[in-house]
């Protein structure tokens, strides 16, 4: 009679983390130390550029300034920063630039228009709703890019993924519910309500514009190099300052910053930093969003989308006195709970594809 084998001892507590200690380490010396510096970095831009643009343009509206078109024009404005880096990138890595056929043209053109719009969008959004609650509408992009990207790029979506998405529309509803408690006093409960759909909106278009972004890479680029992601950016985003220029032109806008410098809390001084630095803290957020998807995965800034939410929550709640009733609070854990299960189920994907 065969003796018995020895039953194995189930896994202490802390075998899970020297295990994932392990891992971590193997990762570590996979990649040069220039390699964590640039992801440390781009981490960095992308939890304090993103949530200190949102800021910004809520400082524009409570301090006097009125015109949509003009911060929808102030999020493009610093496309030359993007074109800054992408120039010398050519020499260092040795590549040469992306042919620009007729189609590829067009994609961009379609992709620069249908940013513009999405930046107006969010700007009615930032005129009528606290930043807080702005952040975490604009969460629901999420719901909408893993929707888009399972209808035209044919992107997988997990059980997991799906209960994240019901989870943030859930908390989407929470706000819905509460709008009363966060509405500021000038703001009337028509714009309440326009500014509530218009970030729906916004975040709806979003998620098309990363899906339809991630179709041109699969259909006429073939490739995610650094060069290729940063061509994209540019171009997308010169098309949109173009267009939204001419929008703001149409509007008479130009004309009327002027006017709005003089009246602004702060003066004039003040404005113009409103401006200059909501231009480049948005256009510095991208460039960490961009380097962040090369660098490392869509988990991972996922994971880092995840938690700036929170953050700019937090942050209007500091430093603009945006009020947070029991209802948002709720929403945000909600979300971030919707965030973990999506992210859950996309490092699942990624780990059955590789």
């Amino acid at each position: 009679m065969e003796e018995a084998l020895p039953k194995k001892p189930p896994p202490t507590f802390w075998e899970p983390i020297f295990a994932a200690r392990t891992m971590a380490c193997k990762a570590y010396k996979s990649k040069p130390i220039s390699h964590w510096i640039l992801l440390l970095l781009s981490g960095g831009l992308m939890l304090t550029a993103f949530p200190a643009s949102s800021l910004l343009a809520r400082v524009y509206y409570t301090n006097g300034g009125t015109s949509k078109w003009i911060i929808s024009w102030v999020a493009v404005a610093g496309w030359p920063l993007t074109a800054l880096i992408l120039f010398p990138t050519y020499f260092i890595c040795k590549v040469s630039p992306t042919p620009l056929n007729l189609k590829l043209a067009l994609s961009y053109l379609v992709l620069g228009f249908l940013s513009a719009a999405d930046n107006l969008m969010y700007a009615y959004a930032y005129a009528y709703l606290p930043a807080s609650t702005s952040s975490l509408l604009a969460s629901s992009s999420l719901v909408f890019s893993a929707l888009f990207g399972y209808f035209f790029v044919k992107n997988k979506l997990t059980m997991s993924m799906i209960n994240g998405i019901v989870i943030i529309t859930a908390a989407m509803v929470i706000i819905a519910l509460d709008s009363n408690s966060d509405r500021y006093g000038n703001v009337t409960n028509s714009q309440y309500i326009m500014g509530f759909m218009w970030n729906i909106l916004g975040s709806a278009l979003h998620g098309l514009i990363f899906a339809l972004s991630e179709l041109v890479f699969i259909k006429y680029l073939g490739r995610r190099s650094f060069h290729v992601v940063l061509e994209q950016q540019v171009v997308v985003s010169s098309f949109a300052f173009i267009l939204t220029t001419i929008g703001v032109a149409l509007n008479h806008d130009f004309e009327g910053m002027a006017n709005e410098a003089r009246s602004f809390k702060g003066g004039k001084s003040s404005y113009y930093l409103v401006m200059i630095w909501g231009a480049i803290t948005f256009q510095l957020g991208v460039l960490g969003g961009t380097a962040m998807l090369f660098l490392s995965s869509t988990v991972l800034t996922g994971v880092l989308n995840a938690v700036r939410v929170p953050l700019t929550g937090i942050a209007a709640v500091i430093l603009l006195k945006d009020p947070m009733s029991g209802f948002k609070i709720l929403s945000l854990v909600i979300t971030f709970w919707g965030f973990g299960s999506y992210i859950y189920g996309s490092a699942n994907v990624s780990s059955e594809t590789s």
